[in-house]
């Protein structure tokens, strides 16, 4: 049987605000393939860990290595480069462009990270025509190729916001609550939509999210942060035994700050 390969690891991390100690040596790993969603109570240190391995903020201690390369203080945009994409809590789309023409934006600027003088026509979908069909089909926005994208519902631009990380090809995605502020059918389809991506496009996750439903039904395993501390990590059901995880968070409310 095959290893399977360590995509991301991150090891001893600590961050501090002022005298506010956010994480405290603080070990986590992506596997290649894998579901991985981060948990914890309110103020555990989730978004802090988020950004510092998305490189929005960089550790005070500890390191950051994606496919063996070390990371720690590349910026946010480097690490797209290398195959980050992410999601934001507030789906982050150009309110004032149809559904087709953010996706060619986004697929310009993917082109341009290859090379930085090359230019997409916003008006030429054609250069793209199998790109932007695929990426309607895959997030269920072929209705609404047209679409203002501002005029669209919730979750619909969610939707949009996650075909448009798509479009730059990520190996690893990292969704900050992706079902916050949604309904339970809304958390349901966003489920089935990041299952079947996933499966589509061979990608690895890392998620924050506070509905359990939707942690047990997309995690191949968990890690609970407790006042900054990886207080356990493992599967699904390795955690739902867990009597530290029991007492500190779960049958409780989430909304990490």
């Amino acid at each position: 049987m095959s290893e399977v390969k360590t995509l991301l690891d991150a090891s001893q991390l600590d961050k501090s605000y002022g005298k506010i100690r956010v994480l405290r040596d603080v070990n986590l790993t992506i596997a290649a393939g894998e579901s991985h969603v981060v948990i914890g109570p309110n103020g555990a240190g989730k978004t802090t860990l988020f950004k510092v391995l998305t490189g929005e903020l960089y550790a005070d201690r500890g390191f950051v290595r994606f496919n063996g390369e070390d990371i720690t203080r590349m910026p946010a945009y480097q690490r797209v480069h290398r195959g980050f994409g992410r999601t934001f809590q507030v789906a982050k789309v150009f309110t004032k462009l149809s559904v087709q023409d953010n996706l060619l934006v986004a697929l310009e600027a993917r082109v341009r990270q290859k090379n930085p003088l090359a230019r997409v026509s916003r008006q030429d979908a054609t250069s793209f025509p199998v790109e932007i069909d695929g990426l309607l089909a895959d997030t269920g926005l072929d209705a609404h190729r047209a679409s203002i994208s501002g005029t669209l519902a919730y979750g619909d631009r969610k939707r949009l916001e996650m075909a448009m990380v798509l479009a730059l090809e990520p190996t690893v995605l990292f969704l900050d609550e992706p079902t916050a502020g949604m309904s339970a059918a809304e958390r349901h389809a966003t489920v089935k939509l990041l299952q079947s991506v996933k499966r589509k496009r061979s990608l690895s996750m890392l998620m924050t999210e506070h509905d359990m439903d939707v942690v047990f039904g997309l995690a191949d395993r968990i890690s609970v942060l407790h006042y900054g501390q990886l207080i356990a990590s493992g599967t699904p059901e390795q955690i739902r035994q867990n009597e530290s995880v029991k007492e500190v968070y779960l049958g409780h409310g989430d909304d990490d700050a």
